[in-house]
């Protein structure tokens, strides 16, 4: 087997473990992704299969674009809604015409430093392997870019917001950031990859579904 699966992540479970059950289902051991999705997060996640792993620094360079739910007023050690609360600051005077202009300062190239939360390494470690012991170690800021970015929905303490970014960019950590230039605590509550390079939600499988037949030749 060669080829990509374009498959539709579900909560609840890690980029490794959708690996791990295309491995099992295929019996073929040559499997990989193209860009790792948090366990709460859904949506596309590129699985490489035979020789098109391969490719994977390809597939990894493209843009990604995301749905984006940001909880205001509340931060949270993982940047997101499944860690402890640092700080919660009551809501005053916040209007969808104050998101949308903080969102639009967001856009293009902006620096970014990865949470401890994530696959980077720090000598040969995976981050979130030592964020999981309490340990946190300094982080160089990495240049992302922020291409488009719109408020879709807002319903305070929450708004959702649909960005489409360069690689490399962590959503819980933009979440962050946005809550700060509006001057509050905030955190990620929702995510949802609707884009991986060309490949689209709509395009995606379901994981217990996908056969054979969705292997798309590359």
């Amino acid at each position: 087997m060669d080829g990509i699966f374009v498959i539709n992540k579900p909560a609840g479970i890690t980029s490794h473990d959708v690996v791990d059950a295309i491995r099992r289902r295929f019996n073929t051991k040559r499997v990989g992704h193209a860009g790792t999705l948090d366990p709460m997060a859904t949506g596309v996640l590129v699985i490489l299969v035979g020789k098109a792993t391969k490719l994977s620094d390809s597939f990894m360079q493209r843009d990604k674009e995301y749905v984006a739910t940001l909880f205001l007023g509340k931060s949270t050690d993982t940047q997101d809604s499944t860690g402890k609360t640092l700080e919660t600051r009551p809501l005053n005077g916040i209007e969808a015409g104050l998101v949308r202009k903080t969102l639009n300062s967001f856009l293009g190239e902006i620096e970014q430093i990865p949470p401890m939360v994530s696959a980077k390494k720090y000598k040969g470690k995976k981050l979130y392997e030592l964020a999981r012991k309490g340990k946190s170690v300094p982080r160089k800021p990495c240049m992302i870019k922020i291409h488009e970015i719109e408020l879709l929905s807002f319903n305070l303490p929450e708004f959702v917001f649909r960005v489409k970014c360069s690689k490399g960019t962590y959503v819980r950590t933009l979440c962050e950031s946005i809550g700060k230039a509006m001057g509050y605590p905030a955190h990620m509550s929702g995510l949802v990859r609707t884009m991986s390079g060309e490949f689209g939600l709509k395009e995606a499988k379901e994981l217990d579904a996908a056969s054979e037949k969705d292997l798309r030749a590359v």
